[in-house]
This record gives structure tokens, C-alpha cells and sequence, in this order.
């Protein structure tokens, strides 16, 4: 799935150019509203426009190499829009500070309007979103018009090579088609698996892939002996096949490895987590706090007027205060709209909650499948119980079950839990998997930036999966 084919070359050009003329209109866009439009008050002479012109060329050329570096001109650009957005707004700040710096150092007479500048930060990134919106629903119809280039053969058949094989082929843009699955040792066949795709077991393996039926081999089970798959890597090589494989996600937490010594002796550890460096913290705090004040000003009408709702609806209190484990496994106080009657679980204790579950109200139903129960959170978050994105808080009944059952469920806990997170958005909500939930809570750990956070916050506005 690596190789570019013709298509992916012309689309990776096709950005190329159509962000630099994006660039080019935004910068210019801008230069209009500051001296021609009337919109700002002119005290100036105005400047003579070929600079501006020379200029917008020159700082296209800028953003297209830093667009670059990012990898924004990758192809397949796999994914929504949406997770592409905290990579592109980045990238534009970097290239727009870049260009000011170098702007203002070739010291131009007259220099370059200040005013200008700024205004250019919201003309080219509205630009370039709507360009690459655009481009990203071209691209995706255009895939869907070409052949079939990556012919796959899953080694496996359990839950990991379904879930594979819906991925891969739900997505036009790969132009994948799984065409057969081979049985491993002490794995059962999953039920959603088409039997006629099964070519067999593993003794079956090398004479399918000679047939020249499959370019593309993925392991997607990994119990398989080291030995196996060194030889499993050989017959791919010699018939010229590509191999990848799917690894567990618990031991690629290894990669997190620190190394240390004490008087010469080395000392091998678990690495630092994004999080425990302080000016992440420091950053993450501020973004919570301006995040949760900015919410509470906007959601506190839309939360009285459910409260009224809610107190009209069904007898009790409007809010609903329940315990949570927070950061390092302590308890702490969570704030939700109610969404159940008071009563709702004198009878059965704490209970997962089902699709279509009888318990909640006709009010709490519509609450929860939008999430306005969790809109009285963001006082938690402004008081630092949690954070706005993280992993989710579990009740202290769960946590008290699931840390003797899951391994490294605990580790979920060594930070602040978020009103969102990377598996709710994925998801992984309600009564689902507590394995997959510990995977993605992990891996946003591992793997956490500021732009993580804001893809998540904006996946959140259109994921209501499993919200029941």
C-alpha cells in the first residue's frame, strides 16, 4: 500500500499547486482589505503593489515547502478532514510566522504593512481550509473511480483481521481489496469471516502466494514464534510481495524506554510520557482553563434551560453528582445533567449502561445521544478535576474490577480524565470493550500534543457512537 501509483503523484501535485494559489490570493486578499477596500482607515501612502506581489510569491513558495516537510503532500491522505485541520493550522502559523520574519529582515522600502500581515492569518487559512476541503472531497470521488491496486491476504482470522479487513476496504482511497485470509495455529475463525476467502493454513501459504493472486501480505495475529515470522518475511521477499504486520499495542509501549546508569551500571526504565514534562502541563492547564471558561459562557443558557427540563420531566435534583476516579486514581466529584430517575439503580447497584436502556427518561435519551448531559463538566474541568480532553473517569466499582482483570488499566489513571477522549471518539463508550478502551487511552498518553487534543474536540462535535 506503499507504492505511489500515477494517481496519487497527480494529487500530491495537484495540492501542491492549488496551495500555493491559495496562499497567493489569501496574502493578496489581505493586502486588499488594508489599502483598497475601506474597511481600514488609510493614514498611508499606498505602497507600490509589485512588492506586494513579488512578496505573496515569495512567501507561497515558503508555506509549500513547510507544507511539505510536514507531509501534508503524502498521498493516500487517509482519514476525515477533521483530523487533518490541527496539522494544517499549524503548519499555516509556522509558515506565516516564517515568512514575517523573513519579511521584515530584507528590510523593504516602505516595509511591509503590519496590519496587512495579520489579517493575512485569517484570509489564507480560510482559504486554504476551503481549498483543501475541496480537494479532500475530489480526491475521495476520484479514488472511488479507480481500479483496485493492492490485492491483500490477511495471515489470521480472528477479531484483528475482521476489524483489518473493514478498514482497509471501507476506505476507497488505499484501493484495497482483501482478497484471502490464512488460518493460524490456535486461532478460531471469527464468524463474519466469508469461508470462501479461507485458502487455508500455513501450509498453504507459500503455494498461494506463488499463484501471483496477492501483492500484499499483512500479519494480523501475533503469536506466531519469531523463527515463523522471519520465514513468513523471506517467502514474501522472494515472491516479491509486500509484508506488513499488525503489532500489539500493548508492547509497542515498550518504545517508551529510558536508559540510566548508577556508578556504571545500566539501568533500564520506562521513558517519560509526553504529559510529565511541566511546560506540557503548563500548556494543557492553560488550554483547559481558557477552554472550560469560554464553554461555561457559551453552554450556561442551553444548561439552565435543560436543568428547568430536567426538574420538569421526572421528581429530583436537576444535576447529578456522582464519584469518579481523577488523576492518580482519585476520587473526585463528576457534574452531569440527569439523565435516569433517582432511583435508577437502587435495585440492580452500578450497572453498565445499554443501547436503548429502559432507565432513562425520553429527556435523558436525547440528552445522551447528543452529549449535553456532560456540559455541566466544564466546571469540573475549571476547577482541575479534569482536563477537556483525556481519558474518560470510570466509577470507583469498575476501577476496583477492572485493575485486578486488565493489565495496565491503572496506567489510564496518571493523569487528569477528560470530558472527551481518543477512544470516545472512536467509539469506545458505553458497554464496549474495556481492552480496546485501555489501547486508545494508551496510546493518546504516548502520544499526546495540542493538536491531538484539538482533533479530538473536533472529532467529538460529530461522534455520538454508542451514545446511550
Amino acid at each position: 500500500m506503499h507504492r505511489r501509483s500515477t494517481f496519487d503523484v497527480l494529487t500530491s501535485l495537484l495540492a501542491v499547486l492549488t496551495d500555493a494559489l491559495a496562499v497567493y490570493i489569501g496574502l493578496m486578499l489581505a493586502v486588499w482589505i488594508r489599502f483598497f477596500s475601506g474597511w481600514v482607515p488609510l493614514a498611508e501612502q499606498l505602497p507600490p503593489m509589485l512588492l506586494y506581489w513579488q512578496g505573496a510569491g515569495f512567501a507561497a513558495l515558503v508555506f509549500v515547502l513547510i507544507f511539505a516537510a510536514l507531509g501534508l503532500y503524502a498521498r493516500p491522505q487517509l482519514g476525515s478532514f477533521g483530523d487533518k485541520v490541527p496539522r494544517l493550522m499549524r503548519a499555516i502559523f509556522w509558515s506565516i510566522g516564517l515568512a514575517m520574519i523573513l519579511a521584515f529582515a530584507l528590510r523593504t522600502d516602505p516595509p511591509f504593512s503590519r496590519l496587512a500581515t495579520g489579517i493575512s492569518l485569517i484570509t489564507v487559512a480560510f482559504l486554504v481550509l476551503l481549498e483543501r476541503y475541496i480537494l479532500f472531497r475530489l480526491e475521495l470521488h476520484w479514488a472511488k473511480q479507480q481500479p483496485i491496486k493492492n490485492f491483500i491476504t490477511i495471515l489470521g482470522t480472528g477479531e484483528t483481521a475482521v476489524r483489518l479487513k473493514r478498514a482497509l476496504e471501507q476506505d476507497p482511497r488505499l484501493r484495497s481489496r482483501v482478497t484471502a485470509f490464512v488460518t493460524m495455529p490456535d486461532e478460531a475463525t471469527d464468524d463474519a469471516i466469508d469461508a470462501t476467502l479461507i485458502v487455508g493454513g500455513m501450509d498453504q501459504f507459500q503455494p498461494y502466494l506463488q499463484s501471483g493472486a496477492t501483492n500484499h501480505v499483512i500479519l494480523a495475529q501475533m503469536t506466531v514464534r519469531r523463527e515463523e515470522m522471519v520465514d513468513i518475511i523471506v517467502q514474501c521477499e522472494r515472491a516479491m510481495v509486500t509484508f506488513h504486520l499488525v503489532p500489539d499495542l500493548f508492547r509497542i509501549l515498550t518504545d517508551r524506554v529510558d536508559i540510566f546508569s548508577v556508578d556504571g551500571i545500566p539501568l533500564l526504565g520506562m521513558g517519560k510520557w509526553p504529559l510529565d514534562y511541566f511546560g506540557n502541563r503548563v500548556l494543557k492547564r492553560t488550554a483547559d482553563l481558557v477552554g472550560a471558561m469560554v464553554g461555561l459562557l457559551l453552554s450556561g443558557p442551553l444548561i439552565l434551560f435543560l436543568a428547568a427540563l430536567v426538574k420538569q420531566s421526572s421528581p429530583g435534583p436537576a444535576f447529578y453528582r456522582q464519584e469518579r476516579c481523577g488523576e492518580s486514581g482519585q476520587p473526585f466529584t463528576i457534574f452531569k445533567l440527569r439523565t435516569m430517575p433517582m432511583d435508577a439503580e437502587d435495585a440492580t447497584g452500578p450497572v453498565w449502561a445499554q443501547p436503548d436502556d429502559p432507565r432513562r427518561t425520553r429527556l435523558g435519551s436525547f440528552m445522551r445521544t447528543y452529549n449535553l448531559d456532560e456540559l455541566p463538566q466544564f466546571w469540573n474541568v475549571l476547577k482541575g478535576d479534569m482536563s477537556l480532553v483525556g481519558p474518560r473517569p470510570e466509577r470507583p466499582h469498575f476501577v476496583e474490577q477492572f485493575k485486578e482483570d486488565i493489565g495496565s488499566y491503572m496506567w489510564r489513571h496518571i493523569y487528569k480524565p477528560g470530558m472527551t477522549g481518543w477512544a470516545q471518539v472512536n467509539g469506545l463508550r458505553g458497554n464496549t470493550s474495556i481492552e480496546e478502551r485501555i489501547k486508545y487511552d494508551l496510546y493518546y498518553l504516548e502520544n499526546w500534543s495540542m493538536s491531538l487534543d484539538l482533533k479530538i474536540l473536533i472529532k467529538t462535535f460529530f461522534t455520538s457512537e454508542n451514545a446511550y
